[in-house]
């Protein structure tokens, strides 16, 4: 069976910090024929472990690339790569993935509040504009 793996599954299966659901976690993961990882997911899942288990940037990107390597999983791979960039060069993995999606859909130009995202995607060779409120 080809499973779509919701976050809670992914987090039960990766942190164990509910005993009970990650044995049901690993036993999904481990019967499928593929597990479907979407981009909403990836991004859910990197959003919970920094903002609720305050775990470590870089061990979350080694955790998804050690994903990626997982024959059976199935994610939009170039897409997941961006995030991964963005995130490696100390912004949000979601940036990366949005701003990939954007020009995927023909996007030129990504729009922001966050100076931060803005740096860092202009310093990858993206077309940005940092918005600001007139005062």
């Amino acid at each position: 069976m080809n499973i779509i793996a919701d976050t809670n599954v992914l987090l039960r299966a990766i942190v164990r910090d509910d005993p009970a659901q990650a044995i049901v976690a690993d036993v999904a993961l481990r019967n499928a024929t593929q597990i479907v990882l979407t981009l909403q997911t990836l991004c859910e899942f990197v959003w919970v472990l920094t903002s609720r288990y305050r775990r470590p940037r870089p061990d979350i990107a080694a955790t998804i690339r050690q994903l990626m390597l997982i024959p059976n999983v199935v994610a939009d791979r170039r897409a997941v790569a961006a995030g991964l960039a963005i995130m490696d060069a100390g912004g949000d993995f979601a940036d990366g993935i949005i701003n990939h999606e954007g020009l995927r859909q023909s996007g030129d130009l990504f729009v922001t509040f966050d100076v931060i995202a803005a740096g860092i995607l202009t310093a990858a060779g993206n077309d940005v504009t940092l918005l600001t409120v007139a005062t």
